[in-house]
């Protein structure tokens, strides 16, 4: 049997990619997949001689996204995406099993400790919230997407997905509602007022009424129907990240923040974890840069005695 023949537009790849793509539930891994199967074609187009699809060249993929410094999490997300490709290929007759089998045996990269990332102080993050100009509507867009990412600590994605739908009263005061995230989870985040403020500056600028909350905008400075792409979300913090003296972070760095910033401000961890939306109390501690003090415990400080 022939090695899967890779051309990024045939039917045979369109199919393959979708099967994969099918094979998860996740919204966001759906996304990761796409990209990387796309990356894992792209890098194949371009190598000569072309090799065929077998261990050594998925292999040799992973040595490719090393070489580009990419972090564990991300390199082993792709090289699961290509074993899933690899699988999908042999059950439709386009790979020999034996070759298959090889490539679900390449081994992913082992994490060498935990990835912090970076946190913002409160006088950076308030920098970086007044970097946009609004004295025009792209501004006025730009920092309601500042104000979500740092006062909700909303994912990129979630940002792009946001709705005019979502936004609504609950128990008093302003919302996003039944958020859909990360593995499905839905969740409500409440808004602060600061937040709430920067969107309907920008909504009201842009006549935003329904649908997508943040959408691109056209040279002449008004808002089109098409919604902002989470691409496009990381690209436009950059260069108000340094104009803040902050080069370099994300839009990741700026929902650590929020959780750090809601811990410095006196919130409950797990009031931050609903917030965040994370399944595990241990995940929102890693979000805010802490670990377990033994020498200083909270539990110190309950003012109780047992009789001698």
């Amino acid at each position: 049997m022939n090695d899967l023949i890779v051309v990024p537009q045939t039917r045979q790849w369109h199919k393959l990619k979708a099967l994969v793509l099918d094979s998860v539930s996740s919204p966001i891994t759906k996304r990761v997949y796409n990209l990387g199967l796309d990356e894992f074609f792209a890098w194949l187009s371009v190598q000569e001689p072309r090799p065929g699809f077998t261990k050594a060249t998925v292999s040799a993929w992973r040595v490719a996204l090393e070489a580009r410094g990419l972090g564990a999490v991300s390199i082993n997300v792709r090289i699961t995406a290509v074993r899933k490709l690899a699988v999908e290929a042999a059950d439709n007759g386009l790979l020999a099993p034996e070759l298959a089998n090889g490539i679900t045996r390449v081994k992913g990269v082992a994490s060498k400790g935990v990835r912090l990332g970076n946190w913002l102080s409160v006088r950076q993050a308030q920098t970086l919230l007044n970097a946009p100009d609004i004295t025009t509507t792209k501004g006025l867009r730009d920092r309601a997407i500042l104000a979500v990412l740092l006062g909700c600590g909303l994912r990129r994605s979630e940002v792009a997905a946001l709705t005019m739908g979502h936004i609504q009263q609950r128990d008093g005061r302003w919302c996003i509602v039944d958020l859909l995230g990360k593995h499905g989870r839905v969740r409500t985040i409440p808004m602060p007022t600061w937040v709430k403020v920067a969107i309907d500056a920008w909504t009201g600028a842009a006549g935003v009424s329904e649908g997508p909350v943040f959408r691109s905008m056209n040279r002449g400075d008004q808002a089109q129907a098409a919604a902002l792409s989470e691409k496009v979300v990381w690209q436009l913090l950059q260069p108000y990240a340094m104009a803040a003296g902050v080069p370099g972070i994300a839009p990741h760095d700026c929902r650590r923040t929020c959780a750090k910033l809601c811990r410095a401000a006196g919130g409950e961890l797990e009031q931050i974890q609903l917030l965040l939306g994370h399944a595990s109390v241990q995940t929102t501690e890693r979000y805010l840069g802490t670990k377990q003090d033994l020498v200083n415990a909270p539990n110190d400080g309950i003012k109780l005695r047992v009789a001698l």
